[in-house]
């Protein structure tokens, strides 16, 4: 038995950043466990026809939370990067309108917007009617019926592959407001109006792909980073893992279904981790460079199996072609590059707050911090992932 005062299970952003926050606390009693050959998790980049492919999708680095941005340049400069301006644009009724439509809608024939400004109109929102509970219901009524029917609810129907029925609204707090009278506004401008999403600019490697920071803090871990590290068993009762490393505190950013054939949980917390949904998604690349200026694009049309394009071209230095993400079940034929991702979103059910409220009762009983997009089942970009483990290992160094 190996003692550890911190076994960390996963060498995502999430753990990483964990283990090197201790680590600058003086810290040095981890290990961190990482069942890929490299670490980044989801973050993680491929070299892909000559250039970076981000095989977990489309991931970029958001400039609004400094701190995070000065932990992670430690490991790779400011010089390294390439501060992008966001190009998003959505295809939508034939040609690519900029994201977010509702923004946008100037950029549309003048018969179509102000089909859509009588809908956003007529929304329940704006008409001061009460926030219903169903979720296609809740777009409705925040958005209005044609950007619900054209756009957000086919995009979901795309991304989640299961009755929308089965998703809560508690989430829906991401999407922006929508005021008739500023998108009114912004149709009269011929510009965007109102409060724009996050992204507004992002930090993009100079020469690498976006796993390329993740690979080197893990490097930096030296042997505390233990790759090929798959978990095989954890015994919170023994506090061991793997019957090799006896720990006093366990993190995990490892999903929590992925429990449940150890046969370790509590009957009750097995039924609540049965209860989580994830989503498996499917990058494939493609060598073409498409005619446009767009870093990422939307595509809510139900008849194409993807619902988003990374334009690496655009936004990856010296590279061309581009690649999708399609939900597993959505997929064609392999035609040039495929990489699976069989846990890539966590799943906004209804049951999921109950579930993880559960989980993570539970868990603190039992001396393990959960963390990170699957740790806490939570759909978080990577600065969040990296600010929450930065918090979580601070308050670690003071117990």
């Amino acid at each position: 038995m190996i003692q550890v005062r911190y076994c960390i299970l996963g060498g995502g952003p999430a753990g990483l950043a964990f283990a090197h926050r201790l680590k600058q606390s003086g810290i040095t009693s981890f290990v961190l466990l990482e069942q890929e050959a490299a670490g980044g998790g989801l973050c993680r980049s491929e070299t892909v026809d000559g250039a970076p492919l981000d095989i977990g999708g489309g991931h970029f680095l958001d400039g609004r939370r400094q701190a995070v941005l000065d932990f992670l340049f430690q490991f790779m400069p400011r010089s390294e990067w390439v501060e992008h301006k966001r190009v998003a644009k959505i295809r939508f009724r034939g040609q690519e309108v900029d994201h977010p439509l509702e923004s946008h809608l100037w950029q549309l024939p003048e018969a179509d917007q102000q089909e859509f400004l009588a809908s956003i109109a007529a929304a329940g929102c704006v008409a001061g009617r009460p926030q219903p509970e169903s979720f296609e219901h809740w777009v409705r009524w925040k958005l209005g019926d044609r950007i619900a029917d054209e756009y957000m609810l086919p995009y979901n129907r795309k991304m989640w592959c299961l009755p929308l029925d089965r998703l809560g609204t508690y989430w829906l707090h991401k999407l922006p407001d929508v005021s008739y009278q500023e998108t009114l506004e912004s149709c009269r401008r011929h510009a965007p109006a109102g409060t724009l999403p996050a992204h507004g600019t992002f930090l993009y490697p100079r020469a690498h792909g976006y796993g390329e920071v993740w690979r080197r803090m893990a490097v930096a871990l030296g042997d505390q980073f233990v790759p090929g590290g798959a978990v095989t068993r954890v015994d919170p009762c023994a506090k061991t893992v793997n019957g090799r490393y006896r720990y006093e505190r366990l993190v995990t950013t490892i999903p929590w279904t992925l429990w449940r054939p150890w046969g370790v949980l509590p009957a009750e917390i097995d039924a609540a981790a049965a209860e989580l949904v994830h989503t498996s998604v499917d990058v494939d690349y493609y060598p073409d460079n498409l005619p446009t200026t767009s870093h990422w694009t939307y595509e809510p049309d139900e008849a194409v199996s993807h619902h988003r394009l990374l334009l690496r071209h655009n936004f990856c230095g010296g590279a061309r072609g581009y690649w999708t993400e399609a939900n597993a079940m959505r997929s064609g034929a392999v035609r040039h590059f495929r990489h699976r991702n069989e846990h890539a979103y966590p799943v906004n059910t209804r049951g999921k707050p109950a579930a993880m409220t559960a989980i993570a009762r539970w868990a603190a009983a039992h001396g393990i911090t959960p963390l990170g997009r699957w740790g806490t089942w939570e759909h978080m970009n990577s600065d969040v992932v990296v600010e929450q483990a930065l918090a979580a290992a601070g308050a670690a160094a003071h117990e």
